[in-house]
């Protein structure tokens, strides 16, 4: 039996030895042949077999190259895909899960030299998000899938629907308050205009009674029944003036019906559950990030990933971290500031903070731009509102 065959212990102590990663300038990529040292790959490199694969590369190297760059850079977005699909993550900690394979394409057979070079390759395609960052090159991927385009779009699809269904029930309330408005005036023209005729019936009557009275004298009659003719008309008159300001009043009253009908309509609308967007600041109430010192400390929203996670860039450091919206809270500028009214029958509008009720843990504030501008709004939790970048 020969000293290397099957099950022999030399053969079993090659077999040890050359299990784990091997050094990558030892490795020939044409043959897929990992040498232990500079002796053996030396003793490699002068074997026929590996002339014979020199020749053949030597034909057209560039194609070759090209090949083994595309079978690489797939490996290693399979993996990005597989395993970081959503986290930012440095360059070198995918690298070193990609080498784990020991059949895997070693980087020395593609056309870059680096992977610094690999990495901003990635980020000129637009494969990944590459940052520099004092620790490293960190990447994370962007999802360009079929599947994931198609739901965005109908993502998008649907909030294009709820806005132009939202749009037209607003028209509609809005032309509903024009009618009504237009209407109230009217009605108290009329009123105003038979009030005026009232008073100028009971200034001739009061005329007449008084030259009438003259005659009455003159013919020794009675003239109580006249006098009475006059009260009762500026009787009428001031209760047709209390009829008017109740209508007036009335009309008031409508109006505010017809408003809160609509906050009812737009806050059963826009109430939901999820209330993250981006360009908001909001504080990172995570206890589980208080070792890495990131807990109470303020970032901005730079993404929205499934309604329920925020991508966040914190202001002190610029590390942009991943965290659901249970673990962040609103901020609340100072007095005069901007806010985003992120949920709630106003939701998405930005206004102007006017004034705090720290007892009632609500704001007051007016909206600035939009269908609503210049509406004032009262008594609007803090949870609904949150500072603008």
């Amino acid at each position: 039996m020969g000293k290397n065959e099957f099950l022999t212990p030399k053969a079993i102590a090659n077999r040890i030895k050359a299990k784990g990663l091997q050094k990558l300038r030892w490795y020939c990529q044409m043959c897929q042949k990992q040498c232990r040292d500079e002796n053996g790959f030396k003793c490699h490199c002068m074997s026929e077999s590996h002339q014979r694969q020199m020749q053949i590369f030597g034909q057209n190297p560039d194609r070759i190259v090209e090949g083994y760059s595309e079978e690489f850079e797939s490996g290693f977005l399979e993996l990005m895909k597989r395993s970081h699909r959503f986290s930012r993550i440095a360059a070198t900690v995918v690298y070193n899960e990609y080498i784990n394979d020991r059949h895997h394409v070693h980087m020395n057979s593609t056309k870059w030299a680096t992977l610094t070079e690999f990495v901003k390759y990635l980020g000129r395609t637009g494969k990944c998000k590459v940052e520099e960052t004092p620790k490293g090159w960190f990447i994370t991927y962007i999802d360009r899938d079929s599947e994931t385009l198609f739901k965005e779009k109908m993502k998008n699809k649907r909030i294009k629907l709820d806005m132009v269904e939202e749009e037209r029930q607003e028209k509609e309330i809005k032309k509903q308050i024009e009618i009504a408005a237009a209407t109230i005036p009217n009605s108290s023209s009329e009123d105003d205009l038979k009030r005026e005729l009232n008073l100028e019936v009971a200034g001739k009557v009061g005329f007449s009674l008084g030259a009438s009275s003259l005659s009455n004298k003159e013919n020794g009659t009675n003239t109580a029944g006249s006098s009475r003719l006059v009260f009762e008309e500026l009787e009428n008159n001031a209760s047709n003036g209390k009829i008017d300001k109740n209508t007036k009043a009335s009309g008031n009253s409508a109006l505010d019906e017809l408003m809160r009908e609509e906050e009812k309509v737009k806050e059963k609308m826009n109430r939901k559950d999820y209330w993250l967007c981006e360009g908001i600041i909001v504080k990172v109430m995570c206890k589980a990030l208080a070792d890495k010192g990131y807990y109470k400390q303020k970032g901005v929203v730079k993404k929205v990933i499934d309604k329920y996670v925020g991508e966040i860039e914190m202001l002190d450091n610029k590390h942009r971290l991943r965290v659901d919206q249970d673990e962040l809270e609103t901020v609340i500028p100072q007095i005069g500031g901007l806010v985003r009214i992120v949920n709630g029958a106003y939701r998405g509008s930005n206004a102007r903070l006017l004034g705090v009720d720290t007892d009632n843990f609500c704001a007051h504030m007016k909206i600035e731009k939009g269908v609503y501008d210049g509406r004032v709004l009262k008594a609007i939790d803090y949870e609904d509102i949150c500072k603008l970048a």
